[in-house]
């Protein structure tokens, strides 16, 4: 019986022509239209914006993201890499807690974050009222305080929500690695500090330096802390061009620099690990050393560990909690149920399409791994990487050419005019969506699938069954845990999206997080501390899941986190 003409090889062809290959390279496409359509607009500009720009404020875009990045990339890097280290290798109090709740900062998005900071810290605030009232000061001018809507302010900010990404990798390393390269450290003289700078951190580097990118991709996608703050990145300057400019190639040329300082710093973190190995040379997991710590060190380790939790999530979750118990009613009379409603639902479709879409991708991998494919999925995967805002712009050009080319087609033939029906729906949202957090689906699908052995595959096949029944009955069973852990990533994460959701949403449809940006943005955050808190419980889930998995991570363990010795 003949193959169909989707399976048939072609001539010298060194990629199998299948139903599964066609779908990644389709995929890999629907994701490479946005970047390839702000690129081609950014070179063809059809006004004189970029000289304005380049005059007046490019410099300073520059300037202001490059400070931005160096501060959070330091401070993210210092507290995420201490903690890990501190809770993984001593013993001091609350370091149970601290264990996992280090992860809750990554459940509070920065503008939310930013908005309790400047409510509770500027001149009108708690802080400085209290101050004002303790010492008699009168004025501004009888006392200094730091100017809290800076870009200082900016990265302080970012950091305290950021830094978890490089305490999960860096915990999660550490975890991992063999007490026998901690036991030789220590047969040759090291103590616990030179043992964890000689040995610990460089094992640890590739881990570190990921979570590091992943922060400063989120930083370099932020609008609503940089917008409230007045801090001008290339991300508000993209927003600010786009819709009070009203100019679409300046935006796409700004897009195109952001753009350009991403893949550059995913350049930077591949040629960081280029050449370099980091293998353990003993199977040997045992208990890792337990550091006990007394006095002064017991202290310093735990206001390290409180310090960035109290600010990072306490601080927020207890203000917008209070809030939200005395302006409850505010907010459900600015239609609150609503937005929840509409944050769900797009949030929801996204999470389920991402999770079909990437587990279609991985099994696509798994079938065909050549290199055409495998550098497809790659391709596919830096949505992730690209900023909201760039990614909107992207792809409200290409769905906006559409609909306007139906509009003509119908108006040259029916004498109807069908407007714009996908541009400015829910429907490009979820398609912002989806390609912006397909990376998250595809990565945790792609690691589960990895897990499963190739004989697996064969005895189904010798069993009769094709590709699409071996999917479904014998590997979606083994990846259902992974199917959910996927899908409540993407859902979190859409759930926080501001700048890809300003953009795209429909005229007169908000969801939380454009609601709580409003309503903050116009000082009122107490009415909308409700949509705020809502958000930061949503993230709490994930975060739980992590946490979970950082603790299982170590080979050995049982199921209570304890390691057995594996002589």
């Amino acid at each position: 019986m003949d193959r169909p003409f989707w399976a048939r090889p072609g001539p010298r062809s060194f990629l199998r022509v299948d139903f599964w290959t066609l779908g990644v390279l389709i995929i890999a496409l629907l994701i490479a239209i946005p970047l390839f359509a702000v690129l081609t607009l950014a070179l063809s500009p059809s006004d004189d914006i970029w000289q304005h720009l380049l005059d007046t404020v490019l410099a300073k875009y520059v300037w202001t993201t490059l400070s931005l990045m160096l501060g959070v990339g330091i401070g993210t890097t210092v507290i995420g890499t201490a903690t890990a280290w501190l809770v993984t290798m001593c013993r001091f109090p609350g370091r149970g807690l601290f264990n996992w709740a280090l992860l809750l900062p990554l459940a509070v998005p920065a503008y939310v974050l930013a908005f309790v900071v400047t409510d509770q810290l500027e001149y009108a605030g708690t802080v400085q009222t209290t101050l004002r009232m303790l010492f008699n000061w009168e004025s501004r001018q009888d006392y200094w305080f730091p100017e809290i809507r800076s870009l200082p302010g900016a990265i302080t900010v970012m950091t305290l929500v950021l830094y978890p990404y490089v305490y999960l990798l860096a915990r999660a390393a550490f975890m991992e690695q063999s007490i026998c390269v901690l036991d030789v450290s220590r047969t040759l003289g090291n103590g616990p500090w030179k043992s964890f700078f000689k040995v610990a951190l460089p094992l640890a580097r590739p881990a570190i330096v990921i979570g590091v990118t992943l922060a400063l991709m989120e930083a370099l996608n932020d609008l609503g802390t940089v917008e409230f703050f007045a801090v001008n990145t290339f991300t508000s300057g993209i927003y600010d061009v786009w819709l009070n400019m009203n100019s679409r190639s300046g935006a796409a040329q700004l897009a195109s620099v952001l753009l350009i300082f991403v893949l550059t710093l995913i350049a930077l973190e591949r040629a960081a690990r280029r050449g370099q190995r980091y293998h353990h040379t003993s199977g040997k997991y045992s208990a890792l050393p337990s550091y006990r710590l007394h006095g002064m060190k017991a202290l310093v380790a735990f206001l390290a560990c409180a310090v960035p939790l109290g600010f990072g999530f306490l601080l927020p979750a207890g203000v917008l909690l209070s809030y939200s118990l005395n302006f409850y009613q505010e907010t459900l009379a600015a239609n609150y149920f609503q937005y929840v409603a509409n944050s769900l639902t797009l949030s929801s479709i996204a999470a389920i399409g991402s999770v079909l879409i990437g587990l279609f991708m991985a099994y696509g991998v798994r079938l065909n791994g050549s290199a055409i494919v495998r550098m497809a999925t790659r391709f596919a995967s830096i949505g992730y990487a690209v900023p909201g805002a760039v990614l909107a712009i992207g792809i409200i050009i290409p769905l906006g050419a559409f609909d306007n080319a139906v509009d003509a087609f119908l108006q040259r033939t029916l004498g109807i005019s069908s407007g714009l029906f996908i541009s400015g729906t829910i429907v490009a949202v979820i398609y912002g969506y989806t390609a912006r957090f397909l990376a998250l689906s595809y990565g945790t699908l792609e690691a589960s699938l990895g897990k499963i052995t190739p004989s697996m595959d064969g005895a189904a096949r010798t069993l009769g069954q094709g590709p699409g029944a071996t999917l479904r009955r014998v590997h979606l069973p083994l990846v259902r845990g992974s199917l959910l852990t996927a899908g409540l990533l993407v859902f979190v994460d859409c759930m926080k999206e501001l700048p890809l959701t300003l953009i795209l949403r429909p005229f007169n449809y908000d969801t939380l997080s454009t609601f709580v940006f409003q309503y903050a943005s116009n000082e009122q955050l107490e009415h909308s501390a409700l949509g705020a808190l809502t958000i930061v419980a949503a993230g709490i889930i994930p975060v739980v899941l992590l946490s979970w998995g950082i603790i299982q991570s170590r080979p050995g363990q049982d199921r209570n986190g304890r390691v057995e010795v594996n002589k």
